[in-house]
């Protein structure tokens, strides 16, 4: 089984990080595309994280609380 990284996306307006503030999902959890699996905070607004793919999430990358940067691998999700 293949083991997708899935990173910060960028949130434009010259923002270059968030704070990761609450996880969605869990590891082993089944997602599928367009499912939010986090929400993060920049100073200008809380944007939900969605899945780009379905599959099983494999790995949580980041601890809520922990400021991401933009391309930062945020999870990794077992393709089917």
């Amino acid at each position: 089984m293949e083991h997708i990284d899935f990173r910060v996306p960028g949130f434009g307006h010259g923002l270059a990080e968030a704070l990761l503030v609450e996880w969605v999902v869990a590891v082993g959890d089944r997602v599928e595309r367009g499912d939010v699996v986090a929400v993060m905070e920049t100073d200008k607004a809380s944007t939900e994280i969605v899945a780009e793919r379905g599959g099983r999430v494999a790995a949580l990358s980041a601890t809520v609380g922990t400021v991401l940067q933009s391309g930062d691998v945020l999870y990794q999700l077992a393709a089917y």
